[in-house]
């Protein structure tokens, strides 16, 4: 089945604990996950996920990597999006994290989601992926990340990162953090003209943390 996107799903940016009147607060089990293997949006969110080991805390309904609805999303989602959105027509995408308490979506930013679960849902035993003070240098690799889309744009990306690489063990010095993930799911389904022998640091990068569970384990094909 062939699916064609007719509309933008709406942009849903609510934080948990961020506004005091939006009622989102950070209770454990209040919110799920709902993502698709098949969707780089979802991908760095999964792998956050794995690394603050959120099982319990915010559960996952993981959807097929193809979506079922002819507009490109998830009939599973509809009545989410529909009671979210007054008169909701367009596809019902992921990701998509979900407030169990008001049966509503709470927000479909990836960026936005990462940064909530990190910040409010960290464990004790579960690394730090956003530093303080590493605020400005994590934004400056997601706009790299975000370029990386661009084929002109896509060399200048590769020797950015590549330097960082080649300088520290991690894409911000000497620890994982949240712009390893960044990095890792704009890249690892990335075929590039330059090959991995231009870049040698950063494809070791990419493939180094593709061996560890949290990263690899969520890699699947692509919908065709």
């Amino acid at each position: 089945m062939s699916v064609t996107p007719l509309a933008p799903a709406p942009a849903f940016r609510g934080r948990i604990g961020r506004d005091p009147r939006s009622g989102h607060y950070a209770v454990p089990r209040r919110y799920r996950l709902h993502l698709s293997p098949g969707h780089d949006d979802c991908l760095g969110i999964a792998v956050v996920h794995a690394l603050l080991g959120l099982d319990e805390i915010c559960p996952v309904t993981l959807l097929d990597p193809r979506p079922d609805c002819p507009d490109g999303g998830y009939a599973a989602l509809r009545p989410l999006y529909e009671a979210s959105a007054h008169h909701y027509r367009g596809p019902a995408v992921v990701p998509v994290l979900s407030d169990g308490w008001s049966g509503r979506i709470v927000s479909t930013h990836a960026r936005h989601i990462t940064r909530d679960l990190a910040r409010y849902f960290t464990s004790v035993t579960g690394p730090v992926l956003y530093p303080r003070g590493t605020e400005a240098e994590t934004e400056a690799v997601e706009e790299l990340c975000a370029r990386s889309t661009d084929p002109e744009a896509l060399p200048g990306v590769l020797d950015a990162l590549e330097n960082r690489l080649s300088a520290h063990p991690y894409v911000l010095g000497d620890r994982l953090t949240a712009a390893d993930v960044e990095v890792w799911a704009a890249l690892v389904r990335r075929d590039t003209p330059h090959g991995a022998d231009d870049h040698p640091a950063l494809w070791s990068h990419v493939r180094r943390l593709t061996a560890l569970p949290a990263f690899g384990r969520h890699l699947t094909g692509r919908p065709a």
